[in-house]
């Protein structure tokens, strides 16, 4: 029963790393990376639809990234979607294809995003803290239920303790990797 607990709690932190990950690949850092358009979606006949679903991106260089449009009725759509994102993105239609190059980052701009980020981890260290709380009163309830002994709890709540401290670590290594990702010019 304990080491499912533990199992079920170590998966969960996983994925609140993943999202963690996840979240901060869309918040540019001045270089050009397809996952930046992540969030945009477009009208595709009536459904709202990824960018990556209805053309594909492609990294011209390290300040351009080039949309490939399958289909020509689309192109205004997405270059719309583009605009109207909170990117602050100037897309460039050429024929079936749209440029997009990356502005570089004012200082000011540079620290609402270190501001975004350090917000997105704080809300992973929360959520790895929730879950270490919900392990500890699972095992908690155990030893109430006589399931389990006081030791064997203290054991868990020690091996909870360990993991929820090396995923919260894991998430200020990737706090200081995105500082810097977003302090270089």
């Amino acid at each position: 029963m304990l080491d499912n607990i533990k199992k079920e709690s170590e998966q969960k932190m996983i994925k609140s790393v993943e999202s963690l990950k996840s979240n901060l690949a869309k918040i540019r850092t001045g270089r050009a990376h397809p996952s930046i358009l992540d969030g945009i979606k477009v009208d595709y006949y009536g459904n709202e639809s990824p960018l990556p679903q209805v053309s594909s991106i492609k990294v011209e260089d390290a300040r351009t990234l080039i949309l490939v449009v399958w289909e020509k009725d689309m192109v205004s759509k997405i270059e719309k979607a583009i605009i109207n994102s909170d990117l602050g993105l100037n897309p460039a239609v050429a024929g079936t294809n749209i440029r997009i190059p990356m502005p570089p980052l004012t200082e000011e701009r540079r620290m609402d995003f270190i501001k975004l980020v350090k917000n997105e981890v704080e809300q992973t260290r929360v959520a790895i803290r929730n879950i270490r709380r919900d392990a500890n009163t699972k095992a908690k309830d155990l030893v109430k239920n006589k399931e389990i002994s006081e030791d064997e709890e203290k054991q868990a709540n020690e091996h909870i303790q360990k993991i929820t401290d090396s995923y919260i670590r894991n998430s200020d290594e990737i706090l200081k990797d995105k500082e810097a990702d977003l302090m270089q010019v």
